[in-house]
């Protein structure tokens, strides 16, 4: 079911895990960090009737389980709007363009914050101290270096134009302010540029922490606020106090400042996210969102949403099936391989059943339908993957769930810094020293405020998954940089992980007169015409050769047995072992071949010429060539291998063999994949590496999910990993770079809390200007950046330069 608002929906509707409860998914724009689940987490869950709410940040995604009788999901998607969410259909992938608009709209508001920074700045700056003048000049070159990096995309030229004039203009504030000549107009000045940002360009931040204070919630953009509006009422009380030597002009700096570091760690982690699903998305084949259905002797195309159970469905050669169902007329040889597992095409004739998103071949299929909608196979495997997604512990939140609590602790020493300098000086000297309570307060609340934790991450991940994209690999989510590093057992499907997923030529046994290549030569001749895929594999070994095919003529197809034709006059006879027995053709010389053969898995096409077997020709999956090497890697890293397939035990174990490979399962049907990976999660964590529709459940259960990057969109949307080239050597690598990453990670948290950790106890005294309090947290984001980006600097310059920037053309 799909519910809807006006003409567009912006939930679907499903059943709940017992019997009278329901469950919505939606997709949420918007979120930055952990402290953004939690707030819709708490947001929701404390509405009556609501049983359980899952927020997926990396897929930004909200699962929310409900009793219908006392919860309305037009409430809950209200409620998400009110506290400052975007609310979209959970099954459309948002445009390239749309994605665009939202990073080039924020990092106007950024450029725009920058700018009223840097005035305040100016006017604040103390000319007497060479301290204050260098680290002023730091974050002068800091702000201005970003704002030349976000205009680049314009061109060179106008973003240098555009730093530079903001250079000249705050060289000119500055000087204005050094000389005296703006006089008692700077507090003012500051003030304007305070008020313009904080209820101009960061006003979305006071929509969202009001909607959090409404509802009980304290999270950064409550902290923010009371830190933004602190800074303001000391403003104000300089202004009505008029007090020579009272900061006035440094409180509605600090406001400003305050806002426009927030705004930066919005816009960073908003670039992060939004890179990482364009480069999914240039991977995804999507499903077919139209059916050729056949109704009252009439074709048309329909949404496949409008099909119904008992509607014909004409299905074309090379089209990818959109519906469960049966045939009804045709025969065409099917590929399964991303649905099943299977590696060799199924001949599919009438009253043989077909499945959603698998290829069909030459034929044309009139297939009716089965089963549409939640009951569809494709349906079954997205919400099994949807669930999980939603239900997924994010290993890599530990520090946003600290930061939960680390909100209301830093409001708690603000308040009891207040109160204390407020209440203890007037028990000793008889009156409040409010000046150094209104410094400690908020100055705890600037140095309390956790933008240099909440860029760490986001700074590691821009690092670890540019390095990563050099080299065809895409990390796509927090697990792919901690987990991946601490797993114990890496799963792989055989075919299209292992194996390359397709029929090659694997032997030929010549009988009689002819050797192996006029063998070869005469199939290849006969199967010439055929654009099935076996024949395709036939002909392309042929030509591989180099071999010459002989003249032909008479062809005559059976359908799903194989193909009778003429060579100088005598009948050729190329086929299943099955169809040469039929037509009378003694295969005793080679049954114990043919045995072997079809007990490895492979596919036995036999021939003979004028009554006469003269051989035959194995067809196969064939092993990728730097897989046993990648698997050597792997081991030697003391890693224990695992092949898991749905293929037969006889030819897991000889693929296996070739790759090194010690621990196979095998006969695993697709519904039981993530069940065999929960078996082995129990000794240890676990990476799956796959491609497959069927394998799509799996990697979203294990604790790593490895997509090759030629697999399904489904395989693709459920990883953690993808893989972009079809080369196995790259799974060593991105275990590597996911190590590297997160000690980096390590690094940049520890960096952060070091400095929150020393920086508030200090504050709490009252000796902190809260002006130093902003150029220290400064410093501290400064330095964060310079030890994420060593070496590396390119890629973040890549990620920010690129916006707006036209995409490249798909994968």
């Amino acid at each position: 079911m799909i519910a809807t608002a006006s003409t567009e929906r912006f939930w679907t509707e499903e059943p709940g895990s017992r019997p009278g409860r329901r469950k919505i998914r939606t997709r949420i724009g918007g979120l930055h960090c952990s402290l953004c689940t939690g707030t819709i987490e708490q947001a929701l869950g404390r509405l009556p009737g609501v049983e359980k709410v899952a927020v997926s940040l990396t897929h930004e995604q909200a699962l929310v389980e409900f009793d219908p009788d006392r919860a309305d999901p037009a409430r809950l998607i209200q409620t998400l709007r009110d506290i400052g969410y975007t609310i979209s259909d959970p099954t459309r992938l948002r445009s390239f363009e749309e994605e665009e608009r939202d990073l080039v709209r924020e990092a106007r508001r950024f450029v725009a914050a920058v700018c009223l920074s840097l005035a305040s700045l100016a006017l604040i700056a103390r000319t007497g101290s060479a301290w204050g003048l260098a680290l002023a000049a730091l974050m002068f070159a800091t702000l201005t270096g970003f704002v030349f990096i976000v205009l680049r995309p314009g061109g060179r030229l106008i973003a240098s134009a555009v730093a530079a004039g903001l250079g000249v203009l705050t060289m000119i504030l500055f000087g204005l302010h050094a000389t005296g000549a703006l006089g008692r107009i700077t507090p003012w000045i500051t003030a304007l540029f305070a008020v313009i940002l904080v209820f101009g360009a960061a006003r979305h931040i006071q929509v969202m922490a009001f909607q959090a204070l409404r509802r009980g919630i304290l999270n950064q953009h409550v902290l923010l606020e009371i830190g933004a509006f602190a800074g303001l009422a000391g403003g104000a009380i300089g202004l009505a106090i008029n007090q020579p030597g009272y900061p006035t002009a440094s409180f509605f700096a600090v406001a400003t400042m305050v806002c426009t570091y927030h705004i930066f760690s919005e816009w960073l982690s908003l670039i992060v996210k939004t890179r990482s699903s364009q480069a999914v998305k240039r991977l995804l084949d999507l499903q077919p969102e139209l059916a050729r259905v056949v109704r009252d002797g009439a074709e048309s195309e329909i949404p496949v949403g409008d099909v119904v159970i008992g509607d014909l469905a004409r299905i074309r050669p090379g089209e990818r099936i959109p519906v469960d169902g049966t045939v009804i007329d045709g025969r065409s040889a099917i590929d399964q391989a991303l649905v099943t597992g299977e590696p060799m095409p199924v001949e599919k004739a009438v009253g043989d059943a077909v499945v959603g998103g698998s290829i069909n071949g030459t034929g044309t299929l009139l297939v009716r339908v089965t089963a549409i909608g939640e009951e569809s196979f494709l349906r079954r495997v997205i919400r099994q993957v949807e669930d999980a997604r939603a239900l997924k512990p994010g290993v890599l939140h530990l520090v946003d769930r600290l930061l939960r609590v680390y909100t209301p602790i830093v409001l708690a020493i603000a308040t009891g810094a207040l109160i204390f300098w407020l209440l203890v000086p007037t028990l000793v000297i008889g009156h409040p020293l409010v000046d150094r309570a209104v410094f400690a307060a908020l100055t705890v609340l600037v140095m309390g405020y956790p933008c240099a934790v909440g860029i760490s991450a986001p700074l590691s991940i821009v690092r670890g998954a540019g390095e990563a994209a050099d080299r065809g690999i895409l990390m796509r989510t927090g697990e792919a940089f901690q987990t991946f590093r601490q797993v114990s057992h890496v799963v792989l499907d055989k075919t299209g992980t292992l194996t390359e997923g397709k029929p090659v030529l694997q032997a030929i046994r010549a009988v009689g007169r002819l050797d192996e290549a006029n063998l070869l030569g005469l199939v290849a001749a006969v199967e010439a015409g055929s654009e099935h895929p076996l024949a395709r594999a036939i002909v392309g070994a042929a030509f591989e050769r180099e071999l010459d095919l002989p003249a032909v003529a008479e062809f005559q197809a059976t359908p799903g047995k194989g193909i009778s034709a003429r060579h100088h006059g005598a009948e050729v006879l190329v086929g299943s072992p099955t169809f040469l027995h039929e037509c009378g053709i003694d295969l005793s010389p080679v049954e114990a071949d043919i045995r072997t053969e079809q007990e490895a898995g492979r596919t036995v096409i036999v021939a003979a010429e004028n009554g006469t077997l003269t051989g035959l020709l194995a067809l196969g999956d064939r092993l990728k060539p730097d897989a046993a090497d990648a698997i050597n890697t792997l081991r030697a890293a003391g890693l224990n291998v695992i092949m898991l397939t749905g293929d037969n035990a006889s030819a897991a174990k000889k693929i296996a063999a070739l790759a090194g490979i010690e621990t196979v399962i095998a006969e695993v049907l697709p519904q039981d994949k993530a069940a065999a990976i929960r078996d082995l999660q129990r000794n240890g964590k676990v990476a799956m590496v796959g491609d497959g529709i069927n394998d799509a459940p799996a990697l979203m259960q294990a604790d790593v999910g490895i997509a090759m990057g030629s697999g399904t969109d489904i395989a693709i949307e459920a990883a953690d990993i993808v893989i972009m080239r079809p080369e196995l050597a790259l799974l060593p690598q991105a275990r590597v770079i996911s190590a590297r990453s997160y000690r980096k990670m390590v690094q940049n948290v520890a960096l952060a809390f070091c400095f929150n950790g020393i920086g508030i106890p200090l504050a709490a005294t009252g000796l902190i200007n809260p002006v130093w309090a902003m150029i220290a947290m400064a410093a501290s984001v400064t330095l964060i950046f310079i030890n994420s980006l060593h070496g590396r600097a390119s890629l973040f310059l890549g990620a920010v330069g690129g916006v707006g920037v036209a995409p490249a053309m798909p994968i």
